[in-house]
């Protein structure tokens, strides 16, 4: 049934590029933190950086659970399951970071999304996993389910948000400068979009 890779490469790399959604899951170290999972999407905002190493485009939202967790302790699983083809489930568990706007590596990794134009997004992190363990397992009780089209509403809210108004947006929400638990979020003010 299930099997455990090395290696994020060949058929397994097919396999969790062609998804068109992903899971991502983070504690804080607490016992009695709040678990955070979050679906994400939107085509180009995930890639395989090396063989043990992915990253993803971190979009603005009115939570920053997954970055507050990460600056904490980094422990992080993402998973990649089959709604059409095949049944099949993939878990990439290993340690991430946020990488914020203004890190010298912003510009190299974000040269890794070419299809997806990350402005109109509000893009405020890269978040980087490096896997410790990599599994996939059958998958059997995933329902099938039909991908139609990426939903444009995140592009339409955010596209009328410069760095200033961006910055405002999320220190008015209750869990972005901070998570629901009290850990430090997304450092705010954002630092300026920088130019590549």
């Amino acid at each position: 049934m299930g099997k455990t890779y090395e290696r994020i490469d060949g058929r397994l790399r097919d396999f969790i590029e062609a998804q068109p959604m992903f899971f991502v899951a983070t504690a804080p170290l607490s016992g009695d933190g709040t678990v955070n999972l979050s679906p994400k999407g939107l085509r180009g905002c995930f890639a395989v950086l090396d063989e043990h190493t992915v990253a993803y485009l971190d979009f603005a939202g009115s939570n920053a659970e997954t970055i507050a967790h990460l600056r904490e302790n980094g422990r992080i699983t993402l998973m990649w399951c089959a709604f059409a083809g095949p049944p099949n489930i993939v878990r990439v568990h290993g340690r991430g970071e946020p990488v914020f706007r203004d890190d010298p590596r912003w510009p190299g990794l974000l040269r890794h999304f070419p299809d997806i134009d990350p402005g109109p997004h509000g893009l405020r992190a890269i978040i980087v996993a490096h896997a410790e363990l990599i599994r996939d397992t059958c998958g059997y009780a995933v329902p099938f389910m039909t991908y139609d089209a990426d939903r444009d509403l995140h592009e339409r809210r955010f596209a009328r948000e410069d760095d200033t108004s961006l910055s405002a947006y999320f220190a008015g929400k209750d869990h972005v400068a901070t998570s629901i638990d009290g850990l430090p979020g997304l450092p705010l003010p954002l630092p300026p979009t920088p130019s590549v």
